[in-house]
């Protein structure tokens, strides 16, 4: 019997595994020290360019285990249909950990944005915020391949809650309150289904 197509909203394929893939009931530094951004990330081309366009802010506002020689953040660009230009940089790695992550494990983008009061997203790239989820291939689903180097989120004693629970802002922040609204009708059909 053939796979049932995925559904598509907002021109993503939703992969029904975010609605079962169990992860950690919310984020806590103080587990892992940002584990998660342990190996960098792949920006948007745009997201590249505001991100160096506060560079002196960022190297204002980093550590001693940070590098700031803004010309080493960032890897060559390369070409990635699942960004919107088609570029992806994807950020350096230094001190085994991404450039823009603190001793602490703190971003240091998202802490400039809450010093200026901002978003807490507004420097930080989409792959940064989905995390565990990811657009692959068109694809909204698990990024299980980066979820299996994690040592705490990883651990099924401490799966509690599924991603679908525990990232509803990040969902609504890719598909919008519409978009997050006819993915829970979705969700709500497909165990119904399973159910059967």
């Amino acid at each position: 019997m053939a796979e049932k197509p995925m559904r598509v909203i907002k021109g993503l394929k939703i992969d029904p595994l975010i609605f079962t893939q169990k992860f950690v009931n919310g984020c806590n530094i103080h587990n892992c020290s940002g584990e998660c951004c342990y190996y960098g990330v792949y920006a948007e081309s745009t997201e590249f360019e505001v991100i160096m366009g506060i560079k002196d802010r960022i190297i204002q506002s980093m550590d001693d285990s940070q590098t700031k020689d803004y010309t080493a953040w960032f890897e060559e660009p390369n070409e990635d249909p699942d960004f919107k230009s088609g570029i992806a940089v994807g950020t350096e790695v230094y001190n085994g950990k991404c450039v823009f992550l603190d001793k602490q494990g703190f971003c240091t983008l998202q802490k400039i944005a809450h010093e200026n009061g901002e978003n807490k997203w507004k420097y930080k790239p989409l792959y940064c915020i989905l995390f565990p989820l990811v657009i692959s291939d068109g694809v909204f689903t698990i990024d299980d391949g980066h979820l299996e180097r994690m040592h705490f989120c990883n651990r099924k004693e401490v799966q509690t809650s599924t991603v679908f629970e525990v990232c509803t802002e990040e969902i609504i922040h890719v598909l919008g309150q519409d978009g997050y609204e006819e993915l829970l009708k979705y969700r709500d059909e497909y165990f119904k289904e399973l159910n059967k």
